[in-house]
């Protein structure tokens, strides 16, 4: 088995995720290091926490809001975001992003608690 994996994220599926539609790389690896999502956020995305995962968020495309932990914060292309496992959020706002769930995010046990 080769040290790396390339994957084509335009090639890959959108699956509907609790923020939008989202393309996932490297679920499947077998050390579940991290993962990454092309995520297009939908207006109405729902706020949930994580217990286990960390996120990084990277704003790719738009301008809108991160509602962390109650805060509604502005967003904008170049915008980095660290989401610790218990912290509650949700982007607002038509946004691209690219988030990278670690360690990687599971689709058969997902870490998403909503209230």
């Amino acid at each position: 088995m080769a040290n790396y994996e390339l994957v084509n994220m335009a090639e890959m599926p959108a699956v509907d995720c609790p923020c939008g539609k989202t393309r996932r790389a490297f679920v499947d690896d077998p050390d579940g290091i991290a993962s990454l999502h092309l995520v297009d956020i939908r207006a109405d995305s729902q706020a949930h926490y994580h217990a286990q995962l960390t996120e990084l968020y990277f704003i790719l495309e738009g301008e809108g809001y991160m509602e962390l932990d109650g805060q509604m914060l502005p967003v904008k292309p170049m915008t980095a975001i660290l989401i610790k496992p218990g912290c509650w959020h949700r982007a607002v706002g038509q946004l691209r992003i690219i988030n990278i769930p670690i360690p990687a995010f599971d689709p058969q046990a997902p870490d998403e608690h909503f209230g």
